[in-house]
C-alpha cells in the first residue's frame, strides 16, 4: 500500500518532526522582517551591503522571469495556432502525417505570390513555420507507433466541484467544454455537489444544468458529499468523495482507468477551443503518460473588465507567473489541471484534511513515482474569474483572502518533506533542490516587498550619526535608487504582456477604461506589500502559532 503523511499523525514521533517542518517558514519569514530594524541599528555597513547585493539579485531575478515569460508567451501564441485537433487524427502513422504536412507547406509556398500585402505574406510565413516545427516534432515519433495511444479511445472526465456557486457561474464552463474541438461523446462532466448546500438551491442549480445539457455528453454525472468524520469542509474532500463513485462507475461501464484523462476544473473555467485535443495529444505521444500531470496557463479574463484596478493588477501578476513557471521542470499543478485518472487511483486521490488541494495531489503523484513525475504544460489559456465582490472594498477584502488561501499552500512543506526525505530512490540534490525552492519562494512572496520598500531606508534611519556622515550612507539611496530603476524593465514587460493578453475590450466601456488599465500598475507599490506579501505573512503565522484553517475558503462569485 502506498502511504502519504496526514497532516495530522498520531505518532509522537511524527508530531514533533510535523511540528518542527511547520514552524520553519514562519519563523524565517519573521526573523527577516523583525531582523531588518534590529541589524540595521547593529551593522548598518553589512546591512547596506546586503541591501546592494539583494538589489543585484533582483535585477537579475526580474530578468530572469521576464525573459522566460516572453519565451511563454511566444509558446502560448503557438499552442493557439496549432491545430491540435488534427495532430490527434493523424499521429498514430507519423510518417504519413509528415507527408500531409508536407504537402501543406508545398501548397503555401505556391500560394505566395509578389502582389500580396506585408502582413498576407507574413501570415503565411509564420504558418509555414509552424508547420515545419510540427514536422520535426512528429519526426521523433518515428518508429514509436506501437507507444502512442489511440485518441478514439480516450474518455475525459471533467470534473466541477462546487459548494455554493449559482448555475449562472457553471453553465459557460461547460458551454466551452461543448464547444471544444473534441468529439463530446468522449467526455463526461461530473458535477461535484455539497451536502451543506442549501438543498433547494442545490437541486434547482443540477437540474437546470442537467436538463440544459442533455444528450450532449457521454454522460453527465451528480455526486452529492457529505463531510465525514477526519474530514475538513474542504475542496479536497469533495474531490475524493466524487472520484471514488466515479471510480465504480467505470469500474461498472468496464472501462480501462489508464484511457481516462480526469480534468479538475474551477467551476468558472472556461477552456480553450483546443484544450482538450492538445491534451489527448500530449497524453497519447507520451510514453509516461501515468507520470504527468498536465497544467493550462490560467488567465483570469472573463471578468477582467468588470473588476477594480487592484485586482487586475494581482491577476494579471498571477497568470505572468505561471507563464513563467511552464517554463520550468518545478513546475506544480495550480487551480484547473488534468491528470491521468489511473494515477489519481493508485495514490487514493486527494488528503481530505488539507485546504491546498491543487498543488498537493502533485506531490502525493511525485513521492508515488520516486520523484520521476512531472507537469506537461499546455500551452492554450484556461480563463478564470477575478475576483469581484458588490462593492470596491469588498472585493479588495475578497482579493486578500483568496490570496491568503493560496499562500496557505505551505502547509504542503511539511507533508512533502516527511513523504520524500526518507525515500532513497529520490536523489539528495532533488530533495535539498525541493527545500530550498518551497522556502525560497514562500519567504521571498512574505518578505521581498518590504524589503524592497523599506529595507534601504533603515540603515539611514537606525545607523546612527557616526554611519550617516559616512560616503557609504550618502550613496545608499543613489545605488538603490539606480538599480530600482533597472528592475523597472520587468514591469514594463509585464505591461506590454498585459495590453498584449487583455481580452477584448466590453462595448459597454468607453477606449477611456484603457487609460485605467494602464495607470493600474502605478499602485504596485501599494499592492505588492498589501495583497502580495499581507496574505502570504498572514498564512505562514497562522501555522506557526497553530491557528490553522479548518474549511476551504469559497471565492464568492458575483454573475
Amino acid at each position: 500500500m502506498f502511504y502519504f503523511p496526514s497532516p495530522y499523525p498520531k505518532e509522537e514521533k511524527d508530531k514533533k518532526v510535523q511540528r518542527a517542518l511547520e514552524i520553519i517558514p514562519g519563523i524565517l519569514t519573521w526573523t527577516t522582517l523583525i531582523g531588518m530594524p534590529i541589524f540595521s541599528f547593529l551593522f548598518p555597513v553589512w546591512v547596506s551591503v546586503f541591501i546592494i547585493m539583494f538589489d543585484i539579485y533582483w535585477i537579475h531575478r526580474t530578468i530572469f522571469i521576464s525573459t522566460y515569460s516572453v519565451s511563454a508567451y511566444r509558446k502560448l501564441v503557438r499552442g493557439k495556432n496549432t491545430d491540435w485537433w488534427r495532430r490527434c487524427q493523424n499521429i498514430s502513422n507519423p510518417e504519413k502525417y509528415i507527408e500531409i504536412l508536407k504537402d501543406k507547406i508545398d501548397k503555401l509556398k505556391q500560394v505566395l505570390s509578389e502582389n500580396m500585402s506585408f502582413f498576407e505574406k507574413r501570415k503565411i510565413k509564420n504558418e509555414i513555420k509552424l508547420l515545419k516545427l510540427e514536422c520535426k516534432e512528429v519526426a521523433k515519433l518515428k518508429g514509436k507507433e506501437a507507444e502512442i495511444l489511440d485518441w478514439r479511445k480516450i474518455i475525459h472526465v471533467v470534473m466541477l466541484p462546487t459548494a455554493g456557486e449559482p448555475a449562472s457561474v457553471i453553465e459557460p464552463t461547460i458551454k466551452a467544454i461543448e464547444n471544444s474541438n473534441f468529439p463530446n461523446k468522449q467526455i463526461i462532466i461530473l458535477l461535484a455537489t455539497e451536502e451543506r448546500e442549501k438543498a433547494e438551491a442545490r437541486l434547482e442549480k443540477v437540474n437546470y444544468l442537467k436538463n440544459k445539457f442533455e444528450g450532449v455528453f457521454c454522460d453527465f454525472l451528480v455526486t452529492t458529499h457529505i463531510v465525514a468524520e477526519g474530514e475538513m469542509k474542504c475542496k479536497a474532500s469533495n474531490a475524493t468523495f466524487a472520484a471514488r463513485e466515479l471510480k465504480k462507475y467505470l469500474e461498472e461501464k468496464k472501462v480501462d482507468l489508464e484511457k481516462v484523462i480526469f480534468s479538475n476544473f474551477d467551476c468558472d473555467s472556461v477552456c480553450h477551443r483546443e484544450y482538450f485535443a492538445a491534451l489527448t495529444y500530449n497524453y497519447i505521444i507520451d510514453p509516461k503518460r501515468l507520470q504527468r500531470s498536465y497544467q493550462p496557463i490560467p488567465m483570469y479574463h472573463n471578468n477582467l473588465w468588470d473588476t477594480n484596478a487592484f485586482v487586475r493588477v494581482i491577476v494579471t501578476s498571477s497568470s505572468f507567473w505561471h507563464m513563467f513557471q511552464s517554463t520550468r521542470k518545478e513546475m506544480v499543478t495550480f487551480s484547473s489541471h488534468s491528470e491521468p485518472f489511473a494515477t489519481l487511483v493508485n495514490v487514493d486521490f486527494w488528503p481530505v484534511n488539507m485546504i491546498s488541494e491543487d498543488s498537493i495531489i502533485y506531490w502525493k503523484c511525485f513521492s508515488y513515482y520516486d520523484g520521476d513525475y512531472q507537469v506537461t504544460p499546455i500551452y492554450l489559456p484556461i480563463s478564470l474569474d477575478a475576483v469581484l465582490a458588490k462593492t470596491y472594498w469588498q472585493t479588495i477584502k475578497n482579493q486578500y483572502f483568496q490570496k491568503r488561501r493560496w499562500a496557505y499552500g505551505i502547509e504542503n512543506f511539511p507533508i512533502i518533506m516527511r513523504a520524500i526525505w526518507k525515500n532513497k530512490k529520490i536523489k539528495l540534490s532533488k530533495k535539498l533542490h525541493i527545500v530550498f525552492e518551497m522556502l525560497e519562494g514562500h519567504h521571498s512572496w512574505a518578505t521581498a516587498p518590504f524589503i524592497l520598500a523599506f529595507l534601504g531606508w533603515m540603515p539611514l534611519i537606525f545607523g546612527g550619526s557616526e554611519f550617516n556622515e559616512s560616503v557609504l550612507a550618502h550613496n545608499l539611496p543613489f545605488i538603490t535608487r539606480g538599480l530600482m530603476s533597472l528592475a523597472m524593465l520587468g514591469l514594463v514587460i509585464s505591461m506590454s504582456l498585459s495590453f498584449i493578453l487583455m481580452p477584448e475590450r466590453p462595448v459597454r466601456y468607453s477606449r477611456w477604461k484603457y487609460l485605467n488599465m494602464f495607470f493600474q500598475w502605478l499602485l504596485i507599490p501599494v499592492i505588492a506589500p498589501t495583497l502580495g506579501a499581507m496574505p502570504a505573512i498572514d498564512s505562514q503565522t497562522r501555522i506557526l502559532i497553530k491557528k490553522y484553517f479548518t474549511e476551504f475558503w469559497v471565492t464568492p462569485k458575483d454573475k
